[in-house]
């Protein structure tokens, strides 16, 4: 025995090198492929920084000064324009705005998509696919078009709507229901991507536990409740969260339609950011706006993931 060990250990010698030899070609094979890696995102990456990180940046930086058009001449306020903006009875307006549009818009849009894309679902593929392209119509349309529209459809004298009900109604210029005729047309031009992607979550669900619940005499809420719905959650996140932010930054449909009014009963955070950069050239008051908007944003963004509790 003692004689052998010299033998065993000799020939375990030459196998620690080869598997030594490997790992160190392994190593080189894996940091080329990193650094081929970041070679090929870099020039995303590039972008990235230049056009999103910076601006934030530059965002945050120009919130605590009081500028306009020459930066040269910006001088550093602190907190003034936080402190303001508290204050201004405009931007609390679209504060409230704002929130009207995405409390009421985010759930219907998802609620109102999951229920057509259901109905959808249970269609032949033919049928499937025209209503999917009908209700995505919209998104790909484009915002001018689709608003140009609907302004003539809301027409006091010859719109369509006034026509149908036999009214003469100025909807768009009524403090009451100016803002949800904007809500209305955010939610026509909304369900389109939330449709596509709930048909397509559908189709991923396992039809097997579907099958076997249907016999177990489970009953079609059951069924949803308690199968689909857990499988189609993390699209359901999704459309969560882009709802939201569009939401939020509503703005084309209000500049094109009521620029605000009538009276701010249609100004949004987004549009009085816009209006106080642009039209009064209060650059470092619009900055500190869109920090609290994207603040806000993130806020919401971080509830709803927490509601719905999914590891995707």
């Amino acid at each position: 025995m003692a004689q052998n060990a010299p033998a065993v250990t000799a020939e375990r010698k030459p196998k620690k090198q080869r598997q030594s030899q490997f790992s160190g070609m392994s190593k080189a094979l894996i940091r080329r492929e990193t650094i081929s890696a970041y070679l090929f995102l870099l020039p995303s990456l590039i972008f990235f920084v230049g056009f999103v990180v910076v601006p934030m940046v530059m965002c945050v930086v120009y919130s605590f000064l009081d500028m306009g058009l020459d930066v040269s001449s910006a001088t550093f306020i602190g907190l003034g324009n936080y402190i303001e903006m508290f204050q201004d009875k405009v931007f609390l307006k679209g504060l409230l705005n704002t929130a009207i549009i995405v409390v009421v818009a985010v759930p219907t849009v998802t609620a109102f998509s999951l229920w057509v894309s259901s109905a959808i679902y249970q269609m032949k593929p033919v049928s499937r696919s025209f209503f999917r392209c009908v209700f995505y119509l919209p998104v790909v349309t484009g915002t001018v078009a689709v608003t140009v529209v609907w302004k003539w459809m809301f027409n006091t004298y010859n719109g369509l709507i006034n026509q149908v009900f036999g009214t003469s109604t100025n909807w768009l210029g009524n403090e009451m229901t100016a803002i949800w005729c904007i809500i209305l047309i955010l939610f026509t031009t909304s369900i389109g991507q939330p449709i596509v992607l709930y048909v397509a979550a559908l189709g991923n669900v396992d039809q097997s536990l579907i099958e076997a619940a249907e016999v177990d005499g489970a009953t079609k809420l059951q069924v949803f409740w308690k199968i689909k719905w857990p499988q189609i959650l993390p699209t359901t996140l999704y459309i969560l969260v882009i709802t939201t932010i569009n939401s939020f930054q509503c703005f084309a449909l209000i500049q094109l339609l009521t620029s605000g009014g009538p009276n701010n009963a249609t100004t949004t955070i987004m549009y009085y950011i816009f209006d106080t950069a642009y039209k009064y050239q209060r650059f470092g008051y619009a900055n500190a706006m869109g920090v609290i908007l994207a603040i806000i944003i993130a806020i919401f963004s971080a509830i709803q993931f927490k509601v719905t509790k999914t590891d995707n």
